[in-house]
């Protein structure tokens, strides 16, 4: 029987509906009920770097963008920490106190042993020029950490510089390495220690996260009783993978920061929080999540209000918006090539469609750090883009019983994607580049992605964005009784084989608390099961 046409403007409204609800829900306002009782901050970090700047490349901002950065700071901070004292044309204790705020200046302490010479110089230097502003000096900051000195050695330069200078000395490592080595606490003023509950080796979620700081603190007082104890570095990220229960987002950083405060407020913490702006370039050594420590964006924009509730994202309406129009657009290009019949679906389907690629660019570009990143996320965009169009062509044909093209098997569909490669890809060949072929293409990509969040996870995000179209088409298919059952062979046995392995290996190595690696783990397994269903023992099966 026939589908009356009129479903066709329902299916429309109720996909826009979905829409707006599946933007919205995850990003209504939130944390409202925590509240904030201080608008300035004992110290934060401060690194100037923008975008493109960089101490890996030594590509320092300029004496004005530092300026810029200490005034809008200012007035919520007393103090900002520095890491380093060589930096580039600018002195950040003399621009520092020209806007009324301290400084714990830090030296850089690394393997180098006459770059750390330098960098002692330098910080005993600015703590006699600017006695002032210079509230304590930092000699090396997580060196015991990192394994680039041996403690003597360490001690050694602490000591040198006690010596040199009148402000308290001190050296700042996670809370550990101060229980592992406390010889160390004899050559400093103050021990200055490192409390991140999200990179702990039991990564730790909000919820319980200042019981957690208060037992660390109060364990490493007990240890030096007669030492003052400072909070050199704390904080929560906004972005980024999940660690078991730990859960980098914007509502979180906000309830962590406001929880703290609190919490230091009552225990009279000696704190700096890490950190004022968000580090791009950090994303070299600690992935998304390195990038995402800042209370204001890398565009100097405070991630949220001191006070009040908090959005994830706050331009969600901005990219519902894009999904509705998108969704429409893909709609209306699609519906007059096939039957009147099956325009609901195809409607759902548009709307499927638009939230996707809209997803895919909400969770791909903004994380583009560099130029490298920027053209990953270009190809894999266009080919999502791409496959949009083909899954809509595809299922107008099937649900108006028209012939389909015929299901291209890996070895096929890897023969393309290997001339690709080679340059030997002619423009006539793209003729048939087929559904198929692009789809083997992103799932012998997941399978790479896979592999490397099974190897070397630490600092790798969960690709949802870089599949979202093809997880919708393999939802469709399914919905269409379109999933391929011959034809299959051995790159498909390969790549879908390697991916539900290493997915479920994946799955189990982050544990059951982390729910994001989880649902990755069950989308990787969905990406791959089509492939496998066209093996031979699968196909004899059906």
């Amino acid at each position: 029987m026939a589908v009356p046409r009129s479903l066709t403007a329902p299916a429309l409204l109720l996909g826009a509906l979905l829409t707006i609800l599946a933007w919205w829900i995850p990003n209504r306002e939130q944390a409202g009920d925590v509240p904030m009782v201080a608008d300035r901050f004992n110290s934060v970090s401060f690194a100037p770097f923008r975008e493109g700047q960089s101490p890996l490349r030594d590509i320092f901002p300029s004496a004005e963008q530092v300026d810029e950065d200490i005034r809008l700071i200012a007035p919520r901070v007393r103090a900002i920490r520095s890491y380093a004292s060589i930096e580039g044309q600018y002195e950040t204790a003399e621009i520092a106190g020209r806007h009324g705020v301290k400084m714990w200046k830090g030296a850089w302490l690394g393997r180098d042993l006459r770059q750390n010479d330098r960098e002692i110089d330098a910080l005993i230097a600015t703590a006699n020029r600017h006695p002032e502003v210079v509230e304590r000096v930092v000699v090396g900051n997580e060196v015991l950490l990192r394994r680039d000195l041996p403690v003597e050695e360490l001690a050694r330069q602490i000591d040198r510089v006690k010596a040199a200078v009148r402000q308290p000395v001190t050296y700042a490592d996670v809370w550990e390495f101060w229980a592992q080595f406390p010889e160390l606490a004899r050559h400093v003023d103050i021990v200055t220690i490192h409390i991140l509950p999200y990179w702990e080796d039991e990564p730790l979620g909000v919820d319980v996260a200042m019981a957690h700081v208060r037992d660390v603190y109060r364990r490493i007082k007990a240890m030096f009783p007669d030492k003052p104890i400072a909070i050199g570095e704390i904080g929560w990220p906004s972005a980024g993978r999940w660690r078991e229960g730990a859960v980098p987002s914007r509502v979180d950083q906000a309830v962590f920061l406001r929880q703290f405060i609190q919490l230091s407020r009552e225990e009279g913490f000696d704190y700096n929080l890490i950190e004022a702006f968000d580090q791009v370039w950090k994303y070299r050594n600690e992935g998304t999540v390195g990038a995402a420590w800042g209370l204001w964006t890398a565009d100097r924009q405070p991630k949220f209000d001191l006070a009040g509730p908090v959005r994830e994202n706050p331009w969600w309406a901005w990219y519902a918006a894009a999904a509705l129009i998108t969704g429409l657009g893909l709609f209306a290009a699609t519906r007059q090539a096939w039957p009147r019949a099956a325009g609901w679906k195809l409607a759902l389907l548009s709307a499927a469609l638009g939230n996707a690629l809209a997803y895919a660019y909400c969770g791909g570009w903004p994380y583009a750090f560099d130029e490298h990143l920027k053209l990953a996320f270009v190809v894999n965009f266009a080919g999502q883009v791409l496959l949009s169009a083909l899954l809509l062509r595809r299922a107008g044909a099937r649900l108006s019983g028209e012939r389909v093209e015929p299901a291209r098997n890996g070895a096929q569909a890897s023969g393309n994607i290997r001339s690709i490669f080679r340059g030997r890809f002619r423009w006539r060949d793209w003729r048939a580049f087929a559904f198929e072929d692009l789809l083997f293409l992103f799932l012998f990509t997941a399978a790479v992605l896979q592999l490397m969040l099974l190897f070397d996870p630490r600092y790798r995000d969960f690709p949802f964005p870089t599949f979202a179209v093809p997880l919708v088409a393999v939802v469709a298919r399914a919905l269409l009784d379109d999933l391929p059952r011959k034809g299959g062979g051995w790159a498909e046995w390969l790549v879908g084989g390697v991916l539900v392995a290493a997915a479920l290996a994946s799955a189990a190595q982050e544990g059951v608390h982390n729910i994001q690696a989880l649902g990755w783990s069950a989308c990787a397994i969905g990406l791959a099961l089509p492939a496998l269903l066209r093996v031979r023992p699968f196909s004899r099966a059906a």
